[in-house]
């Protein structure tokens, strides 16, 4: 059975504590036996000298002598008197000391002539009875006194046991507090155990000692990493859900090239740009497209790397990080749409230098001769009119520009509100009365006078203001414009725009016609004096109220532009 902390630690400080006692008790004896043993030889000692003092040196008066002296002291009293030379003189035992052998031999006789006196306890060569011995050496002879080493004298020496029971009962006393001892300790060890193995911060209580400040501080700590590591848990979840509906591909790799997790774009990405479809990540960068990155990866010269790889008609920006642990993250960026609108905006400034450069040309042009030649009035009047009319076309320029900015970059300045279409196209029929009067041109539609959709006002007038500034321009002249509602359904209106006018020749420019200072005829717009961007407001009009618009030519001649506007 396996013992449990608590037994073994008991188990422990009582082996120890026994151990502890037993050499107390053992100890104790000894010095107990021993001092009752000094005691009784220190009486002998008394009887040695007594009798050594009391002799003559006559042996035959010996018997006589001690007869005196032995009727004061215990009767079983044995006494020896023995020459330096090891023969017995007289012993009260024995009445022929004649037959008794040399006693230099004995180890009492022996430690008395070496030490002064010796004791030794054995059964005795002549008479086999047990004695204690105990002699003594003086100038001329030993003397030994003996006692029989009987139950009494057994008992006399034998060590009291009051000292061993006293001793007994603290040792069970003691292994009761031991036992309280180590079961406090064993409960705070075991408390502390299950704090490791079985964490939890509303079961455990610790006493207040110094095992229960560890516990407590322990239990602060783990609450405070639980804390942080629910925390933690939080921000790798927002992190992931963030790289999981990233725009861009991302893979993380460990410093063995071993990939640690990617999303689901990163996989798309590698498939577009890679010869074969792949399941394995790892494989992709055999490919010989990703060559520069396994080199830049293999340098170590760098923590960054970019660089930018065009493949089926798209461009892919790819990065890569290096961590301080020598992992790395990979990036990929379909970055086709910037570049494009990086490239459309390149076209967009060079279009408008150019647009702008004919009227600013001819307004200086014709300023300049103002200032620096004589004019006749007439003429001055002409040149100055004519500098006026290119300032207006520079103002529609940067006005459209302005709208269509406005449109692209804060569509959320444009308000609301409920607008009547029939009221908004009665305003530009009236607005473009003398232009369409000029061309000899007429104006209709066919529209419930109480239909209203929910838009920007100031977009849905330039929608159809553009729509006729157009048709005035370029349509040709004695022609009829119609604006007619086809249809309508749960969430939208749709719409027909179309003029009678000469339509646009070839058909190819009719999905370009948006597109601003798109030109059909090179020097179209200019020559009649457009910004090249009415169209293009339209567009962006339209799709800011979630509609679409497309041109096609009429059958019967003419241009017409289909759209719809969302309710």
């Amino acid at each position: 059975m396996k013992l449990t902390f608590r037994h073994r630690l008991f188990l422990y400080f009582a082996i120890i504590f026994t151990l502890f006692s037993i050499g107390i008790a053992i100890f104790e004896h000894s010095r107990e036996t021993a001092f009752k043993t000094e005691v009784l030889q220190e009486r002998l000692m008394i009887y040695a000298d007594v009798i050594h003092y009391s002799l003559s040196a006559q042996p035959e008066q010996f018997s006589n002598e001690v007869t005196q002296l032995i009727s004061l002291w215990p009767a079983d009293l044995r006494i020896t008197i023995i020459d330096l030379d090891g023969r017995v003189l007289y012993d009260n035992a024995f009445t022929n000391v004649t037959l008794m052998s040399n006693h230099l031999d004995r180890k009492e006789i022996h430690q008395a002539a070496n030490n002064q006196f010796g004791t030794d306890i054995r059964k005795s060569a002549s008479n086999k009875h047990p004695y204690l011995y105990f002699a003594k050496k003086y100038e001329n002879r030993f003397v030994r006194v003996a006692l029989p080493y009987d139950i009494q004298l057994k008992h006399l020496l034998k060590a009291d046991n009051l000292f061993l029971y006293f001793l007994l009962g603290l040792f069970l006393v003691s292994l009761l507090f031991i036992h309280h001892i180590t079961t406090r300790i064993s409960n705070s060890i075991k408390k502390l155990h299950d704090l490791a193995l079985h964490p939890t911060t509303s079961e455990i209580h610790f006493n207040e000692d110094e095992l229960g400040a560890i516990g407590n501080k322990l239990l602060d700590n783990f609450n405070l990493l639980e804390t942080h590591k629910k925390n933690l848990q939080l921000e790798k979840q927002k992190l992931l859900q963030h790289i999981q509906i990233s725009e861009e591909g991302i893979c993380f790799m460990s410093s063995d090239h071993e990939v640690e997790f990617y999303n689901g774009l990163f996989l798309q990405y590698l498939n577009q740009l890679a010869e074969e479809p792949h399941s394995d990540i790892q494989a992709f960068f055999q490919e010989p497209v990703f060559a520069p990155l396994l080199d830049f990866l293999n340098s170590g010269q760098s923590n960054y790397f970019e660089t930018q790889i065009k493949r089926q008609g798209k461009i892919f920006s790819l990065r890569a990080n290096i961590f301080v642990d020598k992992s790395f993250e990979i990036i990929l960026t379909n970055v086709t749409r910037q570049e494009k609108t990086k490239k459309f905006k390149q076209e967009m400034t060079g279009n408008i230098a150019h647009e702008l450069r004919t009227p600013v040309t001819s307004i200086r042009a014709y300023l300049e001769t103002v200032i620096e030649q004589q004019l006749p009035e007439d003429k001055k009047q002409y040149f100055i009119l004519q500098a006026y009319r290119q300032t207006i076309t520079l103002s529609e320029i940067i006005k459209d520009m302005g709208i269509i900015a406005k449109l692209e970059e804060a569509p959320g300045a444009f308000e609301f509100e409920p607008v009547n279409i029939t009221r908004l196209l009665e305003t530009v029929k009236a607005e473009e009365s003398e232009s369409l009067k000029e061309k000899n041109i007429r104006m209709g539609w066919n529209i419930p006078d109480k239909l209203e959709i929910k838009g920007n006002n100031s977009l849905l007038k330039a929608i159809f203001r553009n729509l006729v500034e157009n048709t005035i321009r370029y349509a040709g002249e004695n022609i009829d414009i119609h604006v007619n509602l086809l249809s309508e359904d749960e969430e939208n209106y749709y719409f027909t725009y179309y003029d009678t006018g000469v339509g646009v020749a070839n058909e190819d420019h009719l999905n370009r016609i948006f597109e601003r200072f798109y030109r059909i005829q090179e020097g179209r717009t200019r020559d009649t004096g457009g910004s090249g961007l009415g169209l293009a407001i339209v567009k962006n009009a339209v799709l800011f109220h979630k509609g679409t618009i497309a041109a096609k030519n009429r059958k019967t001649g003419g241009l017409e532009f289909l759209f719809h506007f969302h309710k």
